[in-house]
């Protein structure tokens, strides 16, 4: 029996379920929050917690179990006791547990059962339907004041350099004319203001440019980029693997696998055990559950000697 999607039922609506024998799940409301350097928004929810002091049987796990089982409450209890007893020989073996929905129980350094609760499913009913987010940042215009200070504090100041006589001719020239056009009255006066408007218009456009060029790189330029992430992928361990048999010859364990691979199955072969034998595998799992289940329907459908090896590999 699977009893960990009872418990799962059960924190919907209560505190606190324990598992007798071996500890109570424990439940607290924490508040909707958000990650300032994600920008991520999360709603209300249930946070599990593990006790495994609290061991003594309350009824509600074995009473819940038995109405959806439809026995009687004896039989309920003995099914947790024996689903207890499994557990704890996983634990032993692999130093993990997993129990779907609810996390994963391990040992610690120190010998101590340590809890990492599941973050796929929420546990309080009135956040149903809520889902986190993210919100992008807001990006503002930059005002003319905030233009001019960047202009101020960028690195690299704007020099204005005055040019040169000999890449400025038209000065020499506008003085040649001014000497020329002294006498030719108000209208000679008007051509050379005419004159000194355009190239100063010339300069003044120049000018401008480089201030665009500079407001660009101010505005643009980032200093310190933030570093790239590397994503490192842990590869997940699959330590449950239904066995299919195990052969003297290895031969014959090859073609078992030929076979299996034909028929579907994602078959394994592993090294020898220490009786010499070649044992050939129907799969492997991450879970318990995943792997008592396909042992079921491979028992009932292909092979009913198939079982379950729990072994690291």
């Amino acid at each position: 029996m699977k009893i960990e999607q009872y418990i799962s039922q059960l924190l919907y609506r209560h505190q606190c379920v324990t598992v007798p024998g071996f500890g109570a799940f424990l439940t607290e409301i924490q508040s909707a929050h958000m990650h300032e350097n994600t920008n991520s928004f999360y709603p209300p929810k249930k946070l599990i917690s593990f006790n495994s002091h609290l061991k003594n049987n309350d009824g509600l796990l074995a009473n819940h179990i038995s109405k959806s089982e439809n026995t009687n409450y004896e039989n309920a209890v003995a099914s947790i006791e024996s689903e207890v007893v499994i557990w704890k020989s996983i634990l032993e073996v692999n130093q993990k547990f997993t129990l779907k929905n609810i996390g994963e129980l391990s040992f610690n350094t120190e010998k101590n059962l340590v809890f990492t609760p599941s973050e796929n499913i929420n546990y309080l009913t009135e956040s149903f339907g809520l889902n986190s987010f993210v919100s992008p940042s807001i990006k503002r215009e930059i005002s003319i004041p905030e233009i001019e200070k960047i202009i101020v504090d960028a690195k690299e100041p704007i020099a204005f350099i005055p040019e040169d006589r000999k890449t400025r001719p038209y000065l020499k020239y506008a003085a040649i004319l001014i000497v020329a056009l002294s006498a030719a009255g108000s209208i000679g006066y008007k051509i050379l203001q005419d004159h000194v408007a355009k190239e100063t218009l010339l300069v003044e456009t120049a000018v401008q440019k480089q201030v665009q060029n500079k407001i660009q790189e101010a505005t643009f330029f980032i200093e310190n980029p933030i570093p790239s992430v590397t994503l490192i992928v842990k590869e997940e361990k699959l330590s449950y693997h239904i066995v299919a048999g195990a052969f003297r010859n290895e031969k014959n364990a090859q073609k078992a696998y030929e076979e299996l691979t034909e028929s579907g199955f994602k078959a394994r072969r592993i090294d020898a055990n220490k009786h010499g034998l070649f044992p050939v595998l129907y799969g492997s799992y991450a879970t318990y559950a995943e792997a008592h289940q396909a042992m079921e329907e491979i028992q009932k459908s292909v092979n009913p000697n198939a079982w379950l090896l729990v072994k690291e590999l």
